[in-house]
């Protein structure tokens, strides 16, 4: 039986670890090293390490604070943001990164998940989707949230899956920071339509609705970043109550 996976994200803004509701309204939560150290020591599956505002401008910046948080992590580690070519992943690759997670600029030329995918092999290839319902119907959002596409959740699901995607990454931006879990439905439903590994996002708030994303979302993999962060759940006691389920995890 495969386990299923608990990954703490540092969302980054100018080098700092951020938290928001709904993508906006961000706090600092802290030093993203310090933190990524902590979470590699008490027992994170993974670390994901986003730069929610990352420009080219940025990028050195980046690449260096991907390579001093690998430095201090024995666990797997994904980053994003700003990665819109071959080359830019080859750099993450170099300083320490495991996998990348790409989001707006696979809305934009959806040829890139399978250049990717290609070049690197489909485990490498994270695709990040932020959705939130309208008029009943979830709807794939880019730029970090800000910005409504015409595409359907279910069906740019199962086009990135088709196109060599190794995993989906799900963010519910309604229930994104708001603590009232994770929307399962949605996550059961993407989980039939497409045979990769679906990582939960958005809603965590105890360690209840981690326990439901693994069984109602059906999810392979739950990520959180404000439970963490502000130590209101801790990674091994949240891997205890998962056992405690009958739900398989790596202690």
């Amino acid at each position: 039986m495969l386990t299923k996976r608990i990954i703490p994200c540092l969302d980054i803004k100018n080098g700092r670890t951020v938290k928001g509701v709904n993508f906006v309204d961000l706090r600092d939560a802290g030093d993203p090293v310090e933190l990524a150290k902590i979470y590699s020591d008490e027992g994170a599956d993974e670390l994901v390490f986003l730069d929610i505002s990352a420009t080219e401008e940025r990028r050195k910046t980046l690449v260096n604070l991907v390579r001093e948080v690998a430095a201090t992590i024995n666990i797997p580690f994904t980053v994003g943001g700003g990665i819109s070519s071959v080359a830019d992943v080859e750099v993450l690759l170099q300083n320490g990164a495991d996998k990348v997670s790409i989001n707006s600029s696979a809305i934009k030329n959806p040829q890139l998940i399978n250049d990717l995918a290609s070049k690197f092999g489909s485990q490498c290839v994270v695709v990040a989707i932020d959705a939130k319902q309208i008029d009943g119907q979830w709807i794939v959002h880019l730029m970090g949230g800000k910005v409504p596409t015409e595409l359907n959740l279910f069906d740019w699901a199962v086009e990135v899956a088709d196109r060599g995607a190794g995993e989906i990454l799900f963010t519910s931006m309604d229930n994104d920071g708001t603590k009232n879990g994770f929307a399962n439905e949605a996550l059961s439903k993407l989980s039939t339509l497409v045979n990769i590994p679906i990582i939960a996002s958005g809603g965590a708030g105890n360690m209840q609705h981690f326990v439901d994303s693994f069984n109602s979302g059906q999810a392979d993999a739950a990520l959180a970043a404000s439970v963490f962060h502000f130590k209101e759940i801790e990674i091994k006691s949240l891997k205890q109550e998962l056992r405690n389920n009958n739900i398989a995890v790596r202690l």
